[in-house]
Order: structure tokens, then sequence, then C-alpha cells
């Protein structure tokens, strides 16, 4: 990775939306193909289209695998030849199948080694990328998780067991360490129930705290999430792990910047996108805000990084300088001496 740029697959989302918008708006600035080298996964006819509707100047290079994308360029991978109807603005079946089209084949070339991270332009579907790992919430000062991402309330209970939250927070404390790099994470716990004190904490969130305390984790809880946030508590804590989607996602919005990015812990590559969906009400207008898209990228580009300098130095461990013989220890230390 250091001696050459970091590849970012970066797919194209609902191609009703505003996944086009934010490439172009993101690569327009030179610098950003000096940081990595992008290889889009989408249409070239509705890349092309797409350009149009915005007057976009920003240039892109067609190729047809992903060992073809060049550094400086901003790469254009055909995901598929087929023709699909645009309608700005507008949520459709087939603007979303697209979006998928183009997923699966980023999925696809991942299992091969061909690009080191991904991020992702808005698509509904990219729930199903979510549910394969944690989904994190995070900008500068705040990263909440949400154990049960895309579950309905319902659901999220019933996955509520000590298994799951001791596995999530375990995945959580990694994406700290090794990917963000923080040396002694703190994570702190929130409650399904309102005093803390329910079914669900007894019997599963306190033994998966007491579990990973025992492993030598700083996990802390289980808080009850309005006096947590309320009090201003998270600000003694690294991450915070919440037991359903708006335990987590109301706070975090109404404390995070307009920094906010996505990120799923626990895949085989970094894998970000930006906060907000796909904004179909946007879409064609150049009025999408792509500061959180350009973050997202950066983080990935951060997380390649991170991960390279944690595992470096465990790759090679240096080999014992001698072999110490147990059985003949023993023997000269309970010997007679004559």
């Amino acid at each position: 990775m250091d001696e050459k740029r970091i590849r970012v697959a970066i797919t194209h989302g609902d191609t009703n939306g505003i996944g086009y918008e934010l490439i172009y708006k993101t690569f327009a600035a030179p610098e950003m193909l000096e940081l990595c080298t992008p290889i889009v996964y989408g249409s070239p006819k509705l890349a092309a289209y797409h350009r149009k509707a915005l007057t976009a100047e920003t240039p892109f290079s067609i190729i047809s695998s992903a060992e073809e994308a060049r550094d400086g360029k901003l790469n254009l991978l055909t995901c598929f030849d087929e023709e699909v109807k645009v309608e700005l603005g507008t949520p459709t079946e087939e603007a979303s199948a697209a979006g998928v089209k183009a997923l699966k084949k980023a999925i696809e070339d991942q299992k091969e080694g061909r690009f080191d991270a991904l991020v992702l332009a808005p698509l509904a579907q990219n729930s199903e990328v979510k549910r394969q790992g944690l989904v994190v919430m995070m900008d500068q000062n705040l990263r909440v998780a949400v154990a049960n991402a895309g579950s309905s309330i319902k659901e999220a209970v019933s996955k509520v067991t000590k298994d799951n939250v001791a596995r999530k927070a375990e995945t959580f404390f990694d994406l700290l360490k090794r990917d963000l790099r923080i040396s002694n994470p703190r994570i702190a716990v929130l409650s399904l129930n309102h005093k803390a004190d329910g079914a669900e904490e007894v019997e599963a969130i306190r033994p998966a705290i007491e579990e990973l305390v025992a492993k030598g984790k700083q996990v802390f809880g289980p808080y009850p999430a309005d006096d947590f946030f309320g009090t201003g508590k998270y600000q003694a804590f690294d991450g915070v792990l919440a037991m359903y989607h708006d335990q987590g996602a109301v706070p975090f919005r109404t404390l995070s910047s307009s920094d906010s990015i996505l990120c799923v812990a626990g895949l085989p590559v970094p894998c970000t996108m930006p906060l907000d969906a796909a904004c179909h009400e946007n879409a064609g207008k150049n009025l999408t805000d792509e500061n959180s898209f350009r973050q997202a990228i950066y983080m990935a580009i951060d997380i390649c990084r991170n991960r390279a300098n944690h595992d470096a130095p465990l790759a090679n461990p240096l080999p014992k300088l001698f072999h110490e013989k147990r059985e003949d220890g023993e023997k000269v230390r309970f010997s007679v001496p004559k």
C-alpha cells in the first residue's frame, strides 16, 4: 500500500438520486486524485446523462475491469450495458436495481482483492451491506454504533442477547483500536429499557459487558439513553453502542456536525458512505453538498493506512531466542546436592 495509491471502489447508488452528482463534485478537486485511485462502479451511459444534466465538467475514463484503473484518473468501470431509464428525483425499481447491480459487481471484485476500500453512494439496498457488519455513525467527536441496524423495533428487541451484544461491542472495539488507532478505547453500552433494569439488561446486556471487562476491554453500562446523552456523559467515551436505530441515530444527528458519515465495521475492507440517503428531491438540481461523501472517502483512506500501520508490527514477530526445558529445570530445582 505504501508503493501505490489506495484504490477506492465507489458505487454509483440509486441512479435517479444524487450519486453521480456527489462523485463529480468530489473529484472536480484535482487533489482528490492525488490521495487515491477511484474506481466508480456504474454505467458510462448513465454517467454521461448525469454529467450533461448537471453541466459538470469532471472527466472520466471508461474501463472494463478494475485492473485497468489508472492513477490520476476518475475511472468508470462498466457494470452493465443495458439501457436504464433516468427519472431524476423519482424513486423507481429500475433505478434501485441499477444501483444494486453496481454494488454486487463491487462485492465480487472485493472478494478478488481488486481494490482497497469501498465507498457507497446513497442506495436503499445498502441496508444489505449494513446487516453484514456493524453500522457506526461518526464525525470528529462522536461515534455511535447500532447493534441491530436495519431491524424493526420488534426484531431489534429479539436480537438483544448476550452473544450478540458482546460480538457487536468487540467489533466496535476493533474498529476504534485498529481502524481509528485509539490505543485503549472506552465504550459505553446503552440499555434497552428506560431504567436499565429489565430482563434484557439482567440476562443479556450486563453479562455481555462483564464478559468483555474480563477480557480486559473498557466497556461500561448499561446507561439509559436519555440521561446518557442529556447530561453529556457521552463525552467521556470513545464510542457508544446503541441497541436499535432510533436510540442511536436521533441523538447522533442532534449532536453531530456536517462531517458526519457512516462506517460499516467488521467487513474485509474499509466500507464507508455519506450519512444521508438518496435525497431524490435534490437530484439533478446541483443543490447537493458533497462534504459528507468526501469525508467518507477520506475516512476509507485513513482506515486503510491505519490498518496497515497497526498490522505491520504484528506480521513478523521475533522468534524465541531460547527454548526453556521445563522438565530439566524442575529436576535441577528439586535435586538433592551430593
